[in-house]
């Protein structure tokens, strides 16, 4: 029994000091995937997260789906779905939850991140001070737990605030930002106006869900009465729900950190309101048996300060792929901009466009330029406010938190700052174990210095050469345009057999289109233009090219629409190959050509995209000459992805015993060996709300072992899911030899690696 009386001095609190290598403040996407990547490699992290569970903007409070480059499909970023630890989630996620559900994506980043031995995970744990050692470096935080009326004391020679508000940043006295810079500063031209407004605002969803009998609904007092306040209630419709109410946004003329609470409130009125006239108004009479399940009970936050860094995205960094030699991280979302008056405007609720391809995000924009030991991550990262309404998406937050958590481990390692890993010969060691770690920087592969495999003969038991792709698959009528990407040689011409099927006798046009940038995949760049005619019925027709392209690249084999024409297409996927489409995503600005504003500082071009499985199978062709890009040469050139070609191995067609050898002309001692695999980066998977078609990817190889030069076997797996295979060994072996055998297991999908390590 504790029996305690009246204490004639106000009573403390218990305090606990904490000490750790780096301190991330805010367990969002972005904090989640930093900490994770500091504590494996070696480092001692404290993560602190203001809310119960994990995830920010992803998590069950807020429910917004994780999403980054890849936009719903809906733009020409092909396989750029983010790597490393942010993949390795969204998989995981795809295998346990296709479904979607918010709840169980909590248990999969509190998992991830508990397990790591060197985190110290702290959750309802808000910072609410900070001690300075000097004007330009923080000594340690204090922060207070609700749940155990604790305050800590943490320590640590570096930070990281992933915070969302920048509360570390903001208390140190960090140069930041709020709002949007005028014109003259950045010559952006898509800085909005006075009376678009200056800030984004946040949103609240909701869920619903079928009782299965009438229910009856009585909106509270705050619920907002005249649904003609909304000016875009005419799209609400009675299935919609979550993710689906974006649009529900207010704030952004508001302080978006101080006045959260009465945005809240505001929003609140917005939902119930909102669900009041769906089931109260008489529009809706499928709405009887609907109930409501869920509210968010937070706002889900888009902007607040952005602080300063050595460098600052703008605009035209994102439009015209701005190289950078520091680059760690990318981005592809399209710039997002919203009007301030957000659900009460009459303006579109939102304004974006496209980019033709991802960009590079620089080191410099993670770091503030006058806390010498602060990372800024996330929302906060270095960005103009036009550049901020492309990086402040989650996935894209996530890679760049993976970039700070690296940099981190590193400081830690060669006891060096992290403003030190700025200079040319350091920022190469961070690129490079980035890259290790699947992180997939555009344009920057692995060095492969350290990595055996770069030393050995390497030996396949087969090689795709992709001369056909099967005839195998379903008709597409070409209500819309489609094209095959295929990895083409320059100064090649190419011939093509493909089946076509015709209602009556027509012309189909075929064109070989490839992008002006070789690393793009926007069909910008029209080499020839054929005039194919079809008769009535089923026809096989040869289309030979003159021209060429001038770049080794992939280019485009497009088939103009045409009602009356069916293309025979194939059931066949395969790495580093997809068929694409002229079709329209008005969810992300997409109509089939993007149109911008004079002077905005866009550029017009076409769409061209994938359709989710089960639909966008290939196009059935003969190709001629076949296409040899699918060698064993892959296995080492340092990319895990397909860029300018498909970057990985394929097994031939017939091969029912997949096998890869490694050989060293002496024995090498091997602990650590690392399989690059193929988890679809062109697929979004959206964490939330969004289904998808299968839990595993079907070009992922699934069962393999490995074997040393004696015949023993080192290692077995079966059943993986996962794209980045690391393989400590329990104990060093020490041979000449390794042998990788895989098991094929799909019917119709090929087993591939991108890439091979050995440590």
């Amino acid at each position: 029994m504790l029996k305690m009386g009246l204490s004639p001095e106000s009573r403390e609190n218990v305090q606990v000091m904490l000490n750790s290598d780096l301190i991330v403040v805010g367990g969002g996407m972005t904090g989640t995937c930093a900490a994770i990547t500091a504590a494996r490699k070696g480092i001692k992290v404290i993560l602190v997260q203001d809310r119960p569970v994990l995830g920010g903007n992803g998590s069950s409070e807020v429910r917004l789906w994780v999403l980054g480059a890849t936009s719903h499909m809906g733009n020409n970023n092909r396989w750029a779905r983010e790597g490393g630890v942010i993949d390795e989630i969204l998989v995981e996620n795809l295998y346990r939850n296709k479904e979607g559900n918010a709840i169980i994506f909590d248990t999969i980043l509190l998992e991830k991140v508990i397990e790591e031995k060197n985190i110290t995970l702290l959750l309802n744990t808000v910072v609410v001070d900070l001690q300075k050692k000097d004007a330009h470096h923080i000594d340690s935080l204090k922060a207070y737990c609700s749940q155990n009326a604790t305050e800590y004391i943490l320590k640590a020679p570096l930070f990281c605030d992933a915070s969302g508000d920048g509360v570390v940043g903001f208390r140190a006295g960090a140069s930041f930002r709020m709002g949007a810079e005028s014109k003259s500063e950045f010559k952006e031209g898509f800085t909005p106006t006075e009376e678009y407004g200056e800030l984004l605002g946040h949103t609240i969803y909701f869920y619903s869900k079928n009782a299965g009998k009438p229910v009856k609904y009585v909106a509270p007092s705050f619920a907002l009465t005249d649904i003609n306040k909304i000016p875009r209630f005419r799209n609400i419709k009675t299935g919609d729900t979550g993710c689906n109410f974006w649009w529900f946004e207010y704030g952004g003329r508001l302080n978006t950190i101080y006045d959260t609470e009465k945005i809240k409130w505001e929003l609140w009125g917005v939902v119930y309101g909102v669900w009041n006239y769906i089931k109260n108004s008489g529009n809706f009479p499928d709405s009887e048996n609907l109930t409501l399940e869920w509210v968010g009970v937070i706002p889900g936050k888009r902007e607040s300060r952005r602080f300063e860094g050595l460098y600052m995205l703008k605009q035209q960094d994102i439009v015209e792929q701005t190289p950078f030699y520091d680059a760690v991280s990318f981005g592809g979302w399209a710039i997002d901009l919203h009007p301030a008056d957000g659900v009460f405007s009459e303006l579109p609720g939102c304004n974006q466009y496209h980019s033709k391809g991802v960009y590079q995000i620089p080191y410099r924009c993670f770091l503030s330029r006058d806390i010498e030991n602060l990372f800024i991550g996330g929302r906060l990262m270095s960005a103009s406010h036009v550049a901020f309404g492309s990086t402040r998406v989650m996935a894209t937050a996530a890679h760049g938190g993976q970039a700070i958590g690296m940099a981190a481990a590193l400081c830690s390692e060669y006891g060096c700052n992290p403003k030190d890993f700025v200079a040319e010969g350091k920022i190469e060691i961070l690129q490079e174990a980035l890259n290790i770690a699947g992180q997939g920087i555009p344009g920057v592969p692995m060095k492969n210095a350290s990595n055996l495999a770069a030393s050995a003969r390497i030996d396949v038991s087969s090689e795709l050469v992709l001369n056909t792709i099967p005839f195998d698959g379903p008709w597409l009528n070409l209500d819309f345009s489609a094209g095959q990407l295929l990895p083409l040689k320059k100064d090649t011409a190419y011939s093509i057999d493909v089946m076509c099927e015709a209602d009556q006798s027509t012309v189909m046009v075929v064109e070989l289109r490839a992008s002006s940038k070789a690393f793009n995949f926007t069909p910008d760049v029209t080499i020839e233009k054929i005039f194919v005619p079809l008769e009535k019925g089923v026809n096989q027709k040869t289309i030979s090219f003159k021209n060429c392209l001038t770049e080794n690249q992939y280019g485009f084999f497009i088939f103009n629409r045409n009602p009356n024409v069916k293309i025979r297409c194939s059931e066949k996927l395969l790495t580093g190959i997809v068929s694409v489409f002229n079709k329209t995503n008005p969810a992300v600005n997409n109509h089939g050509k993007q149109m911008p504003p004079e002077n905005s500082g866009f550029e017009s071009f076409e769409f061209w995209c994938p359709q989710r499985r089960p639909k966008g199978q290939n196009i059935a062709m003969t190709i001629s000459p076949a296409i040899e890009l699918f060698g064993k040469q892959n296995l080492v050139n340092g990319l895990i992805r397909p860029y300018l070609q498909p970057n990985a191995w394929v097994s031939g067609w017939s091969d029912q015993t997949p096998t890869i050898t490694l050989t060293w002309d002496e024995p090498r001692k091997i602990e650590t060996i690392l399989l690059y695999l193929d988890p679809d980066y062109d697929h979004p998977m959206e964490s939330t709300q969004m289904g998808h078609p299968e839990d595993v990817v079907p070009f992922c190889v699934r069962n393999y072992r490995i074997m040393d030069g004696e015949g023993n076997q080192v290692f077995e797996k079966t059943g993986n899911y996962q794209a980045i295979q690391h393989i400590q060994l329990p104990q060093p072996v020490v041979t000449d030899k390794l042998e990788i055998v895989i098991e094929p297991q799909s019917s119709v999908a090929l087993p591939s690696i991108f890439e091979i390590g050995i440590y």
